[in-house]
């Protein structure tokens, strides 16, 4: 019964880490698919399938879910975290616009600030790691997500699992209001592209540190472009 109750608990943080109900501010984002509709590069739902699983594949895979699985193996083996912070700038350093980069860590200090006011459940050394993490720069949301995993003992598979359903989710939202899609649309694609989370899981625990990114030029001058978008839902 033990058990029981501590696995429930850990999935209901997993499910809340992974809400769009969590004030990080991912749905203020589109990661540059509002441009891309303005532009007609996505104006179906097919073409939206390919924008979102080329993303999930090339930028989620490559590197978020990397920086994710070594920061945690990193906290979880020797909790160093001078090496923590060497992965944090190299998230923060892959993304590829301005607007990328203000995503990332505003969604990441946005999560530590949550992290630090969840205090109860954590021992003084995960305490003394978020409180360290204050005073770091920048934060990148992959590596707070981390730190939010080691904080509660979270699983591994499963983190990264929810960190790709969190960016579908987000994603299929934004394209529900910009392409539009209807309500069954979204459901739908949502249904296929989850079934591509476990072979990008299977690319991102198969890269060591130095296969760390890739290159999206479409999606670098989309969030480039949509700073200047006349009119626009999303943040910049």
């Amino acid at each position: 019964m033990h058990t029981n109750v501590v696995n429930s608990l850990k999935l209901t943080r997993l499910l809340q880490l992974c809400s769009p109900g969590l004030p990080v501010g991912g749905f203020s984002f589109s990661q540059g698919l509002e441009f891309a509709v303005e532009e007609g590069w996505v104006s179906n739902v097919e073409e939206c399938a390919a924008w979102i699983t080329t993303n999930l594949q090339a930028s989620i895979g490559s590197t978020d879910l990397v920086i994710i699985r070594l920061a945690l193996d990193c906290l979880n083996q020797t909790n160093d975290e001078a090496q923590l912070q060497q992965l944090n700038e190299l998230a923060i350093a892959s993304r590829e616009s301005q607007e990328l980069r203000l995503a990332d860590v505003a969604m990441g200090r946005a999560l530590l600030r949550v992290l630090t006011q969840q205090t109860t459940e954590f021992t003084a050394a995960q305490i003394k790691l978020l409180e360290q993490m204050q005073d770091w720069q920048d934060i990148s949301f992959a590596s707070a997500f981390a730190v939010a995993c080691y904080c509660w003992q979270l699983d591994q598979q499963l983190a990264l699992t929810g960190f790709c359903w969190m960016f579908i989710e987000n994603q299929v939202a934004a394209a529900t209001k910009l392409v539009p899609l209807g309500q069954t649309q979204a459901q739908n694609l949502m249904f296929s592209l989850s079934e591509l989370v476990d072979e990008v899981i299977a690319d991102a625990n198969s890269r060591q540190r130095s296969q760390i990114g890739n290159s999206l030029p479409s999606v670098a001058m989309a969030s480039a472009w949509h700073e200047t978008q006349y009119s626009r839902l999303f943040r910049s």
